[in-house]
């Protein structure tokens, strides 16, 4: 691949980039030199070493004054000046001398800073002054070849170039061809712009420029009427002035950066002042980027459009970030609705086996009575609008007591207190929850006209509750106290609330109580029992 286009009409892309490239070669052994010489000095002055530090002032100047040399050397050179020196001999003393000087107090003040070091056992000084040598020493050799090109005879520098950098120049073509010229950018995505500056050809212009661009624009004098206006508008992108009299673009960005509201709104700041520091600290208080006054208007709209599409990305991140947490609230919903939620948060953190035994809970189930035959001469639809009035209003109880919902088979409903969570008062809850329970079903008899009645069975004792199955899994209870609880509810009689005599112990001086006697149960013989009646 040739290094320049083949069209045989100077590409003055490629000779910018050209010149830049080989400055940049230059350039890497000054800036090591500069910038560790900076480095030193502020720990010199941290520990008060005065020598130091001006032995390391005298080696930043020299590697300031051998990169500004460079630079005018590599412009000259790629321009073809030197070839028309009128006396070659006389150029390469002055070249040799002009940068040999530097770099000798590079490397003499380098050297001594060494000896120090070593005598002194400061390794990590020794280090750093190394590589201070070693950059001077490489820098030295490129020197070397850059004045021996003059020797190639009259053709000069400028033609005896390929020999030096003949495979950075492919380099450079290669990157010049692949990135392209800039062509006309299609019809922007239009944006509400701010534009905040206090000089009023300053607002006109850069409005005229984006409103060419599809943009709508709108323009303040100050920081203060900006403020104003970002509270009462939105806008996707502000230009701001640095230097205002009211209020300066700092103070403005600050406050935009402070409010919840308006922090999100991407700023470039706009300035005369080109210097570092005012460009740092707008960029660490938020700014999205800085421009230097004046402007290349290309450039600036580069820039305009590159912040407007990262604000369109984050928009759309923030809006599928909305959505996924809505799904998620959703989802969590639906979860709750299933697992109690102390279970849902230990599923979260990994648990896959979760079963846990509860020394001390209470059991209630209800049934309908005669619910199956009613069923049998209704109509699907009009069993489920009972049984879904009827459960509902339980589920509703239920979660304001503090209870949990085990489950509903057909028209028998299974409830649980004292656990996932224990508590001290579970059977008096649940005892509370059987006498809504039987209100409940006598409402709704009147409600949809027919007769309903219900049994309720209720036992306290040692549960075991956790989650069985991996599809369609339920949070569910085993044990003896589930197993009497159900036969309590079965020898039951219509809206009676039968509890064995463990509950009874456990709400006794809180509720009315008769004694029933005692009852067969299957598989436990004869209990004494109770019927529950009200609270005292």
């Amino acid at each position: 691949m040739t290094a320049r286009p083949t069209t045989g009409e100077p590409d003055p892309r490629f000779d910018r980039a050209l010149e830049a490239f080989v400055r940049q070669e230059f350039n890497i052994s000054t800036q090591v030199i500069i910038e560790i010489a900076e480095l030193l000095m502020d720990d010199a002055r941290r520990d008060h070493d005065d020598a130091l530090v001006a032995d390391l002032a005298r080696i930043r100047t020299a590697g300031l004054s051998l990169q500004q040399e460079l630079h005018r050397l590599v412009a000259s050179t790629l321009k073809g000046s030197t070839a028309a020196e009128p006396d070659l001999v006389q150029f390469k003393a002055k070249l040799r001398h002009d940068l040999r000087t530097p770099l000798n107090a590079v490397k003499g003040y380098s050297e001594l800073i060494i000896e120090d070091a070593r005598e002194n056992g400061r390794e990590q000084l020794l280090n750093d002054a190394g590589k201070m040598v070693s950059a001077a020493e490489q820098l030295l050799k490129q020197v070397d070849r850059l004045v021996a090109m003059t020797d190639s005879g009259a053709i000069g520098m400028r033609d005896s170039l390929p020999l030096f950098v003949a495979s950075q120049q492919d380099l450079v073509g290669q990157v010049i061809a692949s990135i392209g010229p800039a062509r006309s950018r299609p019809q922007s995505q239009p944006s509400r712009i701010l534009v905040v500056d206090d000089i009023l050809a300053n607002r006109e212009l850069l409005s005229r420029r984006l409103s060419r661009d599809g943009h709508v624009v709108c323009m303040v004098d100050g920081g203060a009427s900006a403020l104003d206006l970002l509270a009462q508008t939105p806008f996707d992108l502000v230009l701001l002035d640095l230097m205002m009299p009211d209020m300066n673009g700092f103070e403005v960005l600050l406050r935009l950066k402070e409010d919840p509201a308006l922090r999100n709104i991407p700023v470039i700041m706009i300035s005369a002042l080109d210097e570092i520091d005012s460009t740092v600290r707008c960029i660490e208080a938020g700014a999205e980027d800085y421009i230097p006054k004046p402007f290349n208007p290309v450039l600036l709209t580069a820039r305009i459009e590159a912040t407007l599409e990262r604000k369109r990305l984050r928009d759309r991140e923030q809006a599928f970030t909305d959505q996924l947490r809505i799904e998620k609230s959703k989802s969590d919903a639906l979860l709750l609705n299933i697992l109690p939620a102390g279970v849902v948060d230990r599923m979260r953190l990994g648990e896959v086996a979760i079963a846990d035994r509860f020394p001390d809970a209470t059991i209630l189930f209800a049934d309908l009575v005669g619910f199956t035959s009613l069923a049998s001469g209704s109509s699907p639809a009009r069993i489920i609008e009972i049984l879904n009035h009827l459960f509902s209003a339980f589920d509703a109880l239920a979660k304001s007591l503090n209870l949990e919902k085990i489950k509903t088979i057909g028209d028998a409903y299974l409830l649980a207190g004292g656990l996932p969570d224990a508590r001290p008062n579970h059977a008096i809850a649940v005892a509370d929850m059987a006498l809504g329970m039987i209100d409940i079903v006598r409402e709704t008899g009147k409600q949809f006209g027919i007769a309903l009645s219900s049994r309720i069975g209720i036992h306290s004792g040692d549960v075991v509750a956790g989650i069985i199955g991996q599809h369609r899994f339920i949070y569910d209870v085993w044990g003896d106290t589930v197993n009497l609880a159900s036969r309590l509810e079965s020898t039951s009689q219509p809206d009676h609330i039968q509890i064995s005599e463990a509950t009874y112990e456990r709400v006794a001086g809180v509720f009315h109580c008769e004694p029933r006697g005692q009852i067969e149960v299957k598989g436990k013989g004869l209990l004494l029992t109770f019927f529950l009646r009200s609270r005292i």
